[in-house]
């Protein structure tokens, strides 16, 4: 048995499996709500208001998200109801739960571990300069409208978009805090306009973990340039007297009108 007079339950080596005491011990909590932004605004809450680490998201369709954290039970306890309450807030609140002393088999077969290489990183958390903006929309075109009026409106950069069913699409962006707040409002009319405004999110200062959780859009290698290859065949230049000429032979000989017969009258 280890000794219960350690500074902290997380103070384990990378090089620990699962058969470590630490899974003995560290508690499992879940927030789940029916909306990307409002999971995302849940776990920036939970994070910053308790000693946690974020294992991730999990999406389970219909538009439903469950954020996973892992830490001591007091800690855990702590983060769910911040989750709880932010996602209430947001009208999008699914359910939560706390598990104090999940058994290993859990962990084994259900994606709410985290690895034992990044708890070292617990209480570490860097805070970001720049804060994180996102809008979500039911139907694609309305969130491609928005991300066009939110990158025109302000200086912001897209980083990525999720789909979680349901037709519901979140376009993600990042920059100042006064962009994206001006982005994010004018996404919102946009999307409006062209179809369903569902959430949206600011968080003004996300800490490390949020960041290197959210999704991460591809880079292209070479930019795209239109038109592609679009060639013009040259036309082939014919002399003007000869086209003249080609006309005048392509011309249909009308009849004389005085040489045709005049109908006869009845009489």
């Amino acid at each position: 048995m280890q000794s219960a007079s350690r500074s902290s339950p997380f103070s384990v080596s990378p090089r620990l499996g699962k058969s470590s005491p630490w899974l003995s011990e560290a508690a499992l909590g879940m927030v789940s709500t029916e909306s990307f932004p409002a999971i995302i605004g849940a776990a920036d809450a939970m994070m910053k208001s308790a000693n946690v680490f974020l294992v991730g998201y999990e999406k389970t369709g219909a538009g439903h998200c469950t954020a996973i954290v892992r830490g001591g039970v007091a800690d855990v306890r702590m983060a769910v109801e911040a989750g709880t309450e932010t996602a209430k807030q947001f009208g999008q609140f699914i359910a939560a739960s706390l598990i104090p002393r999940p058994l290993s088999n859990l962990d084994a077969v259900l994606p709410i571990c985290a690895r034992f290489d990044e708890l070292d990183q617990i209480g570490q958390n860097s805070i970001s300069s720049q804060a994180i903006g996102l809008l979500e929309t039911r139907g694609f075109p309305a969130m491609v409208g928005a991300a066009d009026a939110m990158t025109k409106s302000a200086e912001v950069t897209l980083v990525a978009h999720e789909s979680i069913g349901a037709g519901l699409c979140t376009i993600i962006i990042r920059g100042s805090l006064p962009n994206v707040a001006i982005a994010v409002e004018a996404g919102m009319h946009e999307a409006e306009r062209i179809g369903e405004l569902h959430a949206v999110m600011i968080i003004p200062r996300p800490l490390g973990d949020l960041e290197r959780s959210l999704p991460k859009a591809k880079q292209v290698e070479q930019p795209i340039r239109l038109p592609l290859n679009l060639e013009e065949k040259q036309k082939e230049l014919v002399p003007l007297e000869e086209a003249s000429q080609t006309m005048q032979e392509q011309q249909i000989e009308l009849p004389d009108l005085a040489e045709l017969p005049l109908p006869q009258e009845e009489t």
